[in-house]
């Protein structure tokens, strides 16, 4: 099930999309956190106290009415306070995300907010932070606490809590979800990057130029046809943005796929579309460099139409920001590959670009993907390409797989990498141009 249209979709219906996705994802516990929706009756939908996250339904879920009466089957979350609390505050906000993900209760325990400087989406999606100190969970001062920080800033829709873990706001439960999502995984690239040595952060005036740097006027074809090797294609892409999802290789807020269709016209995922929700009819044609009319592609659509208009054996690009690869984009620490030989063969030595080159000069981008199936972009994602789409997500799960075990390899010795000679023995063994 899907947060396709939240206002259609029952609060209840979308409490149990959200609060499996955040279980499934591993950004909760069983009986940790807890979510709400205020509908416009002012009634106050949240999951239940007590109850396992992995196997709530409908029928679980608990409404406070506008007037204090519980109906349900079970007692509220015992957070319940503060979530009343923060709608008081903040009559904007419609939905609450209350968990304890790990990235962001290291920040919580160490008493610090994540820089969203790290990326530029984190900054747009979570904007400013606050901290509320501790307090007794569900206890009525804790909630205090949490709605002073939220009526302290009038733009904070993200807190997070002393030891405590993170409360975030949205005008519905679709924006309060990419913003939790997008605040964890800039946790996660700032312990990464920090792992690995010094975070690089933008500044605000690198993070408003890269704004008015991404291509907005697009050429327009009207008279779209779909034949049955489109469909196909279409197929595809929405089955590998999904499995992305699901293998925390993509997040709802940042991740683009295309496939080559015929020539050098092809397929892209839109902009502005959750990747969760994605589905098959968002998917949208670039025909001799025009865009399917009524559609607005991927803001990298430029990226991709100059790398296959260069690259005529690429037919098939995904450029997302999985973790640990992320560690290295935003700490300019050489991502050395050569750990074991899957990941040299797969992938060959992957050069790092500086910040925003894709849209400055994607000719260079272009050019070193004709000898390297891989280019990540400084504090910004990696590419990855191939010559079909499995081929190309294999390659993406191999180098963050491989990101992953240089950084936990860090905790117990010295990186060895494979030396010239066995490196130079792997190209002759398997063909590696």
């Amino acid at each position: 099930m899907k947060l396709l249209d939240v206002k259609l979709m029952h609060p209840a219906d979308q409490l149990i999309v959200v609060i499996s996705r955040i279980y499934r994802s591993g950004l909760t516990t069983t009986s940790g956190g807890n979510i709400s929706i205020k509908d416009d009756n002012g009634d106050i939908w949240i999951t239940p106290a007590g109850i396992d996250k992995g196997t709530l339904t409908r029928k679980d879920i608990v409404c406070i009415k506008a007037d204090g009466e519980v109906v349900g089957l079970h007692r509220p979350s015992s957070e319940f306070p503060f979530h009343k609390a923060i709608y008081d505050v903040r009559p904007k906000i419609s939905a609450v995300i209350h968990a304890h993900p790990p990235a962001l209760v290291a920040f919580s325990i160490t008493h610090q907010i994540p820089n969203t400087n790290i990326i530029p989406q984190a900054k747009n999606i979570c904007g400013a932070i606050g901290f509320a100190p501790y307090d007794v969970p569900g206890s009525k001062a804790l909630g205090k606490k949490i709605a002073n920080e939220f009526k302290k800033h009038p733009d904070y829709k993200a807190v997070i809590m002393e030891n405590h873990g993170v409360v975030l706001g949205g005008t519905d439960m679709k924006d309060a979800y990419q913003r939790f999502e997008t605040l964890e995984f800039c946790a996660r690239t700032v312990i990464n990057a920090r792992i690995l040595g010094h975070p690089n952060y933008l500044t605000d005036e690198q993070i408003d130029h890269h704004e008015r740097a991404l291509p907005t006027d697009f050429p327009y074809f009207m008279h779209v046809t779909y034949p049955s090797d489109e469909r196909d294609i279409r197929d595809q892409i929405i089955k590998i943005v999904h499995r992305a999802c699901h293998q925390g290789l993509m997040i709802s807020s940042y991740g683009t796929v295309s496939v080559r269709w015929r020539g050098n016209d092809f397929l892209i995922t839109p902009a502005n579309i959750p990747r969760w929700e994605m589905e098959a009819e968002h998917i949208l044609q670039i025909k001799d460099g025009k865009v399917e009319a009524g559609k607005k592609p991927s803001r990298s659509v430029a990226l991709h139409q100059e790398i296959y208009q260069s690259n005529p054996k690429i037919n098939s690009i995904i450029l997302t920001q999985p973790p640990h690869i992320m560690g290295y984009c935003t700490s300019g620490v050489k991502f050395n590959v050569r750990t074991i030989p899957e990941s040299w063969v797969f992938l060959k030595d992957i050069p790092l670009v500086p910040f925003g080159i894709q849209y400055e000069d994607n000719k260079r981008v272009a050019e070193l993907l004709k000898t390297n199936p891989a280019v990540m972009l400084s504090n910004d994602s990696i590419v990855v390409t191939g010559d079909g789409l499995l081929n190309t997500f294999d390659r993406l799960e191999v180098a963050e797989f491989s990101a992953k075990s240089l950084i936990m390899g860090m905790s117990i010795g010295t990186l060895q990498p494979i030396t010239d000679e066995e490196i130079e023995a792997l190209r002759m063994a398997f063909h590696v141009e």
